[in-house]
């Protein structure tokens, strides 16, 4: 990272910040990814304190951090951010749009700019004045011609009055709106000390929140610290609830509580929670400003009531407990460093393997304990591999996290009203495929969007929702994982795809079935809008979809109903390194199959095999008749031994499909390391890689769906 920045962080000339550089980075990125969801989910009719406390905590952590390392144009759009989150989180101002819509813009200008930095201030400066007047204008009540004017919230209904001495004491509050106070305040029991200081930089980093200092005595496990403010006790009590529960909260007035030492009472009265986990007054207390001193006197040491107010934050306690523990647990790791670690972990397979072969011929009673070692070598390589493995393995929620926030801009810009929904956000797959498909499903959703979805005003003539929806599903089937992009759109229209491919002079006929006139879209520039947006027409970049996936050895199906909607499924492997695999050998040739592909194997004679037109043979198994695939033929493998010939037959199933393979022998089940044919060859039709067998010879790896896809044409 780029020196220049180490003078505007604050440290020591011996101490050198741009160690944290990429931490910094990317934990603010993970806040503005954390705070856009936030603000995407945000119902503005109803907005609970937890989400609104989440939002402004996102924005706090990325002004603290942006301050420490000097990044003031950062720093200052966030403070900014942090008291229009502030005012609503008080209840203070009621959420509108408008608020939302720049939240977000400031999330991506605060991306633009932290993205700068990382690159040592390389390129042109995002301007934030614009936002910042905005944020001002909408924190001060003042909002566009073209919105509701901003309300004050509507404040909390005063309190019962007290009727007898043993009820709860009112809620505390100045009489006077500003006026500064002297408070005495005691947190713990503690579980980590930094939990106290934490307390502390929040008055160091809101402006006008107060002063605060340590007062001598504090227990270990518990610090006292005297503080000047003019907030009510209700709103620290919600400031400190970031860093501890209102339970380890006291709050006194530093009169009360000199009074209170003078009397001798004050180890009585000044304890929260006790270490058994007594019962927490939740921030009310003896001596408390508003408190009736004689009521106070009464119920010096008596339990006070709990507060009914404090119910949910209590429930919401060990929500945070788990989160922070979640947190502690992991570990960032550069990606080239676990790429490294594959590969070394596909050597020690085929070194394996290779162990394991040359193995076979040795006397098992001679060798007892050597087998036995291979034996656990085996498996330990089994496990080392599915461990390894899983570390690449990431849930597809970071696909789908992007969608939410494309689809509320696009909609807006088109005017229409969609909803998105995503199922099984939990399904994994490996970080190379989730990098190489968020393209595609990019340019999927886009054309759901502009080209499916209708308008408002055409869904509700149809008797629709003026709501479409847009659905993003992800499933694992066999060793494929499946995803689907659904819309409850138009649909395909099958007329006006053939008259635009007649237009096209591509060789069309009514007769042709559904699927395959589907398939005309992904043709290089087909498409059927009726004019071209800067957004997309169902067809534009959609030969650019099938290439990309069919590079990653996937495929990409559409089902449409017109006037219904229509579904794109895109099928892909789970990973592209490592794989259980079939041999076979074909002549003096071995050929793997996946073994995710194969169904069954079974011998069979000359009579079982049918030929049809055009020399296409047909084999039966149970009542059903399925291609035959002579990978002799296929690859034409040469044949040394006139005597030996293939009649064994492995049926594989791909896109839905059965085909039968026609073999000489089957050599074994074995794990593969998969090597990319294409970048150290050339790409092959019928094989999607290749893999270094135990004696070290090369074997291809045979490319199952498109064998199935060649039979059936």
């Amino acid at each position: 990272m780029a020196e220049t920045y180490q003078e505007g962080s604050g440290a020591g000339a011996d101490f050198d910040l741009s160690q944290f550089y990429q931490i910094f980075f990317e934990e603010a990125g993970e806040n503005l990814d954390q705070m856009e969801q936030m603000l995407l989910n945000l119902d503005l009719s109803s907005a609970n304190d937890e989400e609104l406390n989440g939002i402004f905590r996102c924005a706090h952590s990325i002004k603290g951090g942006s301050a420490t390392f000097g990044f003031s144009d950062v720093a200052e759009l966030t403070h900014q951010m942090e008291s229009l989150l502030d005012r609503l989180r008080r209840h203070e101002l009621q959420p509108i749009p408008q608020m939302v819509d720049v939240l977000l813009e400031s999330a991506d200008a605060s991306r633009s700019l932290l993205a700068r930095h990382q690159a040592g201030g390389q390129g042109e400066a995002v301007s934030t004045t614009s936002l910042v007047r905005r944020i001002s204008d909408l924190a001060a009540g003042l909002v566009p011609s073209d919105a509701a004017p901003v309300v004050a919230a509507p404040p909390p209904p005063a309190p019962a009055p007290v009727a007898a001495a043993p009820a709860p004491a009112p809620k505390p509050s100045p009489a006077v709106s500003g006026q500064a106070r002297q408070l005495e305040i005691q947190i713990g029991p503690l579980d980590r000390p930094e939990q106290a200081d934490a307390i502390k930089e929040l008055f160091r980093d809101i402006p006008g929140l107060g002063a605060i200092r340590d007062v001598q005595g504090s227990q270990a496990n518990t610090r006292v610290f005297a503080v000047e403010t003019t907030s009510t006790n209700d709103d620290l009590l919600d400031l400190f609830a970031f860093h501890v529960s209102k339970e380890q909260v006291l709050i006194r007035d530093a009169a009360a509580s000199s009074d209170a030492a003078a009397a001798g009472t004050d180890d009585e009265a000044v304890v929260a929670v006790d270490a058994a986990g007594g019962e927490a007054p939740y921030g009310f207390f003896n001596g408390a400003p508003g408190a009736p001193h004689g009521e106070a006197a009464a119920t010096a040491h008596a339990p006070v009531p709990q507060a009914p107010k404090a119910a949910p934050k209590a429930a919401a306690e060990p929500k945070v407990a788990i989160q922070a523990q979640m947190e502690s647990t992991t570990i960032r790791v550069d990606v080239k460093k676990v790429d490294q670690l594959i590969n070394l972990v596909g050597e020690l397979v085929i070194t394996q393997a290779m162990l394991a072969q040359n193995s076979r011929g040795l006397d098992a009673g001679a060798y007892q304990q050597l087998l036995a070692g291979l034996a656990d070598l085996d498996r330990n390589t089994r496990d080392l591999q599915e461990s390894v493995m899983s570390i690449r393995m990431i849930p597809m929620s970071i696909v789908f996290s992007r969608f939410p926030r494309m689809l509320r801009d696009l909609a807006n810009k088109l005017g229409k009203k969609v909803e998105l929904v995503t199922l099984g956000e939990a399904t994994e797959l490996d970080k190379g495929l989730v990098e190489k498909i968020t393209d595609p499903l990019t340019h999927l959703v886009r054309n759901s969007c502009d080209h499916g979805i209708e308008m408002p005003a055409d869904r509700l003539a149809k008797g629709k929702s003026e709501h479409g929806t847009i659905t993003l599903s992800a499933s694992h089937q066999g060793g494929s994982i499946v995803i689907e992009v659904r819309d409850d759109g138009r649909g395909l229209s099958r007329e006006k795809i053939l008259s635009k491919a007649q237009e096209r002079g591509i060789e069309v006929s009514e007769q042709m079935s559904d699927a395959d006139v589907w398939q005309l879209i992904f043709a290089p520039g087909f498409s059927t809008a009726d004019e071209v947006t800067d957004v997309s027409g169902r067809g534009v970049g959609m030969d650019v979809v099938k290439r990309n996936i069919a590079a990653l050895n996937g495929s990409v199906e559409i089902d449409s109903a017109e006037g219904y909607g229509m579904k794109v499924s895109v099928r892909l492997p789970l990973t592209l390194a490592i794989m259980d695999g079939m041999s076979v050998g074909v002549g003096e040739e071995v050929y793997i199959l996946p073994l995710s592909s194969v169904v069954e194997s079974f011998q069979v004679n000359a009579d079982d095999v049918s030929t049809v037109a055009q020399g296409s043979q047909l084999v039966k198994v149970r009542d059903e008749y399925m291609p035959v695939i002579a990978l002799e033929k296929i690859f034409q493998v040469p044949r040394f031994d006139l005597n030996k010939s293939s009649n064994i037959m492995v049926v594989v199933e791909a896109d839905g499909s059965r085909v039968a393979l026609l073999v000489d022998e089957l050599l074994g089940q074995h794990q593969v390391v998969v090597k990319n044919l294409e970048s150290n060859y050339r790409k092959v039709p019928n094989v999607s890689g290749a893999t270094i067998l135990g004696d070290g010879t090369v074997a291809l790896i045979l490319d199952t769906g498109g064998l199935v896809r060649r039979a059936r044409h």
